[in-house]
């Protein structure tokens, strides 16, 4: 067996393995964004092709986990800049309401979703850092090099974000959710 043949066995390997392993939370990571189920798979699809084409180009990857959050990040930026913009109306047919105001349904009972919902009132950063925390399930250091800050900047957003979060979530005096602390 020929050397580049070996090459391109291990990089296929290496690709399968990535896939079967960060699928799902890049399509998650996508979804959550766009909040569109077919836009956040292809969205997730075309980050697993471009990290095959830079694999395949003879390229190396040290974390592959934070290199497709970051191929999916640029994507999705990508996404919302070509996105035309979208009426009112579209959004609340869609199920999102920006003005829709919580409080009643957070004082019966406040899950995953009632906390889901209060991430849309957190400024961009923080709920960005949140959700690759707490929904993708990255580490600081992770969410860091996928944006390309420091670990330090990372942590205060986490820790500011999740302020801001407990603060939304207490206007509904609600008491009984458990946020984690950063």
């Amino acid at each position: 067996m020929s050397t580049s043949q070996e090459y391109q066995e291990s990089i296929e390997k290496q690709f399968e393995e990535a896939y079967e392993k960060y699928s799902d939370a890049i399509f998650r990571h996508c979804y959550f964004r766009v909040f569109d189920r077919e836009q956040g798979k292809e969205l997730m699809q075309e980050a697993f092709m471009r990290a095959w084409t830079y694999l395949a180009d003879g390229k190396t990857v040290d974390n592959m986990r934070a290199f497709l959050y970051r191929i999916a990040n640029n994507l999705i930026i990508d996404y919302v800049r070509k996105k035309k913009e979208i009426s009112l109306d579209d959004l609340q047919m869609k199920g999102i309401d920006p003005g829709y105001d919580a409080t009643a349904e957070m004082q019966r009972r406040v899950d995953e979703s009632s906390i889901m919902a209060n991430l849309v009132y957190l400024e961009k950063d923080y709920r960005e850092a949140l959700v690759m925390r707490y929904i993708d399930g990255l580490s600081p250091a992770e969410i860091a090099q996928v944006l390309g800050e420091s670990a330090n900047t990372i942590s205060v957003r986490l820790h500011r974000g999740l302020k801001q979060l407990r603060s939304h979530l207490n206007k509904g005096d609600t008491g009984s959710t458990h946020i984690p602390s950063a």
